[in-house]
């Protein structure tokens, strides 16, 4: 396996990739089964969830029966080994101490990044998506449609395998036969949600997401995905045979053993490795990009995390995937004579229209599902059912005080019982102990329902990050610093999520824990909470207005891409992880193209 030292790095590859997570992941995937020779940098540690992933261990085995702490704030189990929204060492700062001017960045150093710890949900955006200043005059309108990016959603699906069905809603795109896997069943208290949204006219469908539900099949996909590369099919098909469905076990969010769930490491990373085009350094924190004379990009300057060493890579392409505001931090630290602002900075946009998903939550008891017979319902690692935004069009006539959507997920069920599996029970029960709260514990389990909210941001200028001029991390390395606030549009919609939550809770029967914030500033969650972040190196149509092209090329230096969330001109309701993806790919493909042409 070619995970190589830093002093064994090659003299030059053919193209340079910063980051190995969901896009880092799919770059070096498409450009290695067609043959490029690739160099990834990752900036964490190695880390194979096949043999480090805890599958069976309960919480009652855990420090603290798998509470969260200050460094795993996800609980103990949680499989980002290394990071979360404080990292030793490396600390980011805040321009404002006003309250919620804060932005909370999280950050994964290891190998595949956020894709061992995401929630898996894998929506497209829809047409409007892509355009939506020509819809309400708002924000941006992407260089591109939701054609141009559709068959790349098709390959991505079958690559990593997602669940789901087509049911023809507006702007919530179906996909194509043979691209999605049957979704599972609805857990009881999803199946009672269904029941009574109706009457409230909230379409509950099964969700998207990143899980096997059956095996993949080796003699279909692979030629469906690569049509005209004989051996990267024969590639792919031996890892997908290696890959197993999912059996209900295990929270996704530990890493997945077997497999079915997608992770970079399990899914991209091994195929690429087989084709022998992949070469990968870990421990590598890439500090800037290297210019010739020319105003070429050459290669990467890194710091070795082992030795502390200053080390350089060269490449004809330079590929940045590190997560939107990591590439950010290193164009704006990769500053020259040439570049003083930055690079690819001549519109003075790079970390600019940096965006998060809109979230705000809601929760309340169930009398209806008290004392339901004992059962597992852990099910694919979340929701197995969402809504999807359903009031286009009175949103469109304006008959809402908010431009742009969201769609709610679900938490129910009875999963693996937890240190905080109860935290309700004092606000229905009023208190209890010994042989009583063992009575209420089993009564109430199961009974605790809430929805979240995830709605699209709108571009605002007040939302940036540039560099820190004093703070630096523990390698010298110039910090961001983050400049944050939500406008009345995502505090209005908040507002609309928690209103909408206390009804259904109310249809069903239930009763909520908390009343909804009467302020939606108080019911929306701190930017970057949701850790949806893109945005900072934002595409578009002319140099002028945008730091990327439509193929994430950099308008100033031709052979620099950006194929993380940076390029993002909008963050729909959709969570962003699938169009990532597909992004990426598309971008790769057309990386290809400009090196056999001989245009960088």
């Amino acid at each position: 396996m070619p995970f190589i030292p830093a002093d064994q790095i090659k003299e030059r590859y053919d193209v340079i990739v910063v980051g190995s997570g969901a896009a880092g992941g799919q770059t070096a995937y498409t450009l290695t089964m067609e043959g490029a020779k690739v160099l990834m940098l990752e900036a964490g540690r190695n880390y194979d969830p096949v043999n480090e992933t805890p599958m069976f261990q309960t919480h009652a085995q855990a420090p603290l029966r798998g509470a969260s702490t200050p460094d795993k704030p996800f609980g103990f189990y949680d499989s980002t080994i290394d990071g979360g929204w404080q990292v030793p060492g490396e600390p980011y700062t805040s321009a404002s101490s006003e309250p919620g001017r804060q932005f909370e960045w999280w950050r994964a150093r290891m190998m595949g990044g956020r894709t061992n710890h995401w929630g898996r949900i894998s929506l497209r955006n829809g047409e409007y998506d892509f355009k939506p200043r020509t819809r309400d005059g708002l924000g941006f309108d992407w260089p591109l449609g939701y054609d141009d990016v559709a068959p790349y959603y098709d390959k991505v699906e079958m690559l990593i395998g997602v669940f789901g069905s087509n049911h023809g809603l507006e702007n919530t795109p179906d996909s194509p036969e043979g691209c999605l896997q049957p979704p599972p069943l609805a857990r009881a208290g999803e199946q009672l949600a269904k029941q009574r949204a109706a009457k409230l006219g909230l379409p509950v469908i099964p969700i998207h997401r990143a899980v096997l539900t059956q095996r993949q099949d080796p003699n279909v996909l692979p030629a469906k995905i690569h049509p005209n590369n004989p051996r990267a099919q024969r590639i792919l098909a031996a890892s997908m045979s290696e890959r197993a469905a999912c059996f209900w076990a295990t929270p996704c969010g530990r890493g997945c053993a077997i497999r079915a769930t997608y992770q970079s490491t399990t899914v991209h990373l091994p195929p690429a490795l087989a084709t022998g085009n992949l070469d990968i350094v870990s421990n590598a924190m890439a500090r800037e990009v290297l210019m010739d004379d020319a105003g070429k990009a050459t290669g990467i300057l890194f710091i070795d995390k082992t030795t502390g060493q200053e080390r350089r890579a060269y490449a004809r392409v330079i590929t940045l995937a590190a997560s939107s505001a990591e590439s950010v931090r290193i164009l704006l630290n990769s500053k020259s004579a040439r570049y003083p602002n930055g690079l690819a900075n001549s519109s003075g946009l790079v970390g600019k229209y940096i965006l998060d998903t809109v979230g705000a939550r809601l929760g309340g008891q169930i009398p209806l599902l008290e004392n339901l017979p004992p059962h597992n319902e852990d099910g694919a690692g979340g929701g197995h059912v969402y809504v999807p935004w359903w009031l286009y069009k009175e949103q469109h006539a304006g008959k809402l005080d908010f431009a742009r959507g969201y769609h709610i997920e679900f938490v129910s069920g009875r999963g693996m019982p937890s240190a905080t599996s109860f935290n309700g029970l004092e606000s229905v029960t009023g208190g209890s102990y010994g042989r009583k709260f063992r009575e209420d514990a089993r009564r109430y389990y199961g009974s605790f329902l809430s929805f979240a909210g995830r709605g699209e941001m709108i571009p605002n200028e007040d939302c940036f990050c540039d560099l820190d001029p004093v703070v630096k991390d523990k390698w010298g390395i110039p910090v961001l610093r983050f400049h944050w606030k939500w406008s009345d549009q995502e505090t209005r919609q908040a507002a609309h999520m928690q209103k909408t939550f206390a009804e259904l809770i109310t249809e069903m029967g239930g009763r909520v824990t908390t009343p909804p914030a009467a302020n939606g500033a108080l019911a929306i969650e701190p930017g970057g909470k949701i850790i949806h972040e893109v945005g900072g190196t934002i595409m578009g149509t002319h140099a002028r207005n945008s730091v990327t092209n439509q193929w994430c090329q950099t308008w100033d230096v031709k052979n620099l891409f950006v194929t993380d969330g940076g390029p993002f001109c909008s963050n729909a309701d959709k969570n962003p992880t699938l169009t990532m993806m597909a992004l990426a790919w598309r971008a790769s493909d057309y990386l290809l193209e400009e090196m056999k042409k001989g245009n960088i």
